[in-house]
């Protein structure tokens, strides 16, 4: 790192410290609200749109996964960033064509909603294992929590859960993690991720290791919390807006 963004010099790493600690301070007093001061949930900074300084800058700071939901983007900033232990997770909408690049540099794919996307993930890692040796993909099967399925934000429905679960576990070079969701706009977070965490019960009850949960943003972190996420993707709250596009 140049000493122009050390954390002593640098007025952009002191705002992202400033918010970054007020995020942590939301998720320790929720955690401990929720009685799980023994089990808290991994903190993925949602870096898209931002640049990879600033990814660099919150690694100073202890950070060590971040979300993209683009792969060119992504991949640039893995390549840039390499060597910093930073394990990347796809949150985004992930088409089939890209998964031979995205499983290069990611550790998790948080969008797996539907069997063809399965079955690319799983060529493009036997290709990847071939290549670098490298062990499994962390799997995240995306549920749409909308009631309207017109108005959905991405995800497969409760009921294929099950379908696409038996799918990867027995797909080599991909690891069933567990489930994902956002909460619909405009509805009750808790009600949604209550949702989310019967299903993921109910996964669990199929495989038993499919124990993580992905959920909750800046603005429902708490609810999420309550309702048992192992896994929060926060942005803005710590990266603030995102840029201007030039």
């Amino acid at each position: 790192m140049s000493e122009a963004l050390t954390p002593e010099r640098d007025a952009r790493t002191q705002e992202l410290k400033r918010r970054l600690d007020a995020v942590q301070l939301r998720i320790a007093d929720a955690t401990a609200a929720a009685g799980r001061t023994d089990d808290p949930p991994r903190l993925i900074v949602v870096s898209k749109f931002h640049p990879a300084d600033d990814v660099r800058r919150l690694a100073t700071l202890g950070v060590s996964d971040f979300g993209e939901n683009r792969d060119q983007e992504a991949s640039q900033k893995a390549d840039v960033l390499s060597g910093l232990g930073i394990r990347w997770h796809f949150v985004g909408q992930l088409q089939s064509k890209k998964a031979k690049t995205v499983v290069r540099y990611a550790h998790a794919v948080h969008s797996v909603d539907r069997p063809q996307l399965v079955e690319s993930l799983a060529r493009a890692m036997a290709a990847e294992q071939e290549r670098s040796g490298r062990d499994s993909l962390d799997c995240f099967i995306q549920v749409s929590l909308d009631d309207d399925p017109a108005a959905h934000r991405g995800g497969a429905a409760p009921a294929d859960v099950p379908v696409l679960a038996d799918q990867l576990e027995e797909a080599g070079g991909l690891r069933l993690a567990g489930v994902m969701a956002v909460a619909p706009l405009g509805a009750d977070p808790d009600r949604a991720f209550a949702k989310l965490a019967d299903i993921s019960a109910r996964l669990q009850a199929s495989h038993p290791a499919a124990v993580a949960i992905s959920a909750g943003m800046s603005q429902d972190l708490e609810a999420a919390i309550r309702f048992g996420a192992t896994h929060l993707r926060i942005g803005s709250d710590i990266l603030g807006s995102r840029p201007a596009v030039r």
